[in-house]
């Protein structure tokens, strides 16, 4: 999952002219869904944002969490943030996760930021949403959740062309190495033996 996070003095969402979310202070969160996640990564993420030290304190640092200053979290899903722009001008969305997958998930993950006691506002998944932010700071920072980052395909390169992720790669030279031993230890033996 990849969540869009901004400190916010107010948002809102309407659709069809109508307000269908708003907050006061807190996050707006803009959340994609990847094809790959699963409900502990939108337990996870929910609890990352519940806590993600972006408030300020009395001496002006980022200590406090949504939860210490009693915010509110709007969330607006948005299969966009996975859009692949590499390559071509028309982004890939191949990444993001279908309609029933991502909406199961976009309300387990607004059930999840609940349950840490943040009050929670939404927009309606699927619709044509316009979303007001009164951006605070302005503070935004992108949250990846882990198992994404895992999952991104290995590279092949001189130095790894079998295109192995980086511990393969490693445990595969090491094993390498230890066959060329072998081998060399062999054939002294064989001539000693010879």
């Amino acid at each position: 999952m990849r969540a869009v996070v901004q400190r916010v003095l107010s948002s809102s969402v309407t659709v069809d002219g109508k307000t269908v979310g708003s907050i006061n202070a807190g996050v707006n969160i803009l959340l994609g869904v990847h094809q790959n996640d699963t409900p502990a990564q939108a337990q996870w993420l929910a609890e990352k944002i519940a806590h993600l030290r972006i408030f300020e304190d009395d001496a002006g640092k980022m200590n406090k969490s949504l939860r210490d200053v009693g915010g509110s979290a709007l969330v607006i899903s948005q299969f966009t943030l996975y859009g692949d722009c590499e390559k071509g001008r028309r982004p890939s969305f191949t990444q993001a996760a279908g309609p029933g997958p991502a909406k199961a998930l976009y309300q387990s993950f607004m059930e999840a930021l609940k349950a840490w006691d943040v009050p929670v506002e939404a927009g309606i998944f699927q619709a044509d949403m316009k979303v007001s932010i009164l951006n605070d700071g302005p503070v935004t920072v992108i949250v990846d959740t882990p198992a994404v980052k895992e999952k991104t395909e290995p590279v092949m390169t001189d130095e790894n062309p079998l295109g192995l992720r980086s511990k393969e790669w490693i445990r595969f030279q090491k094993e390498a190495e230890q066959l060329k031993r072998n081998l060399l230890l062999r054939k002294k033996q064989g001539r000693k033996n010879g």
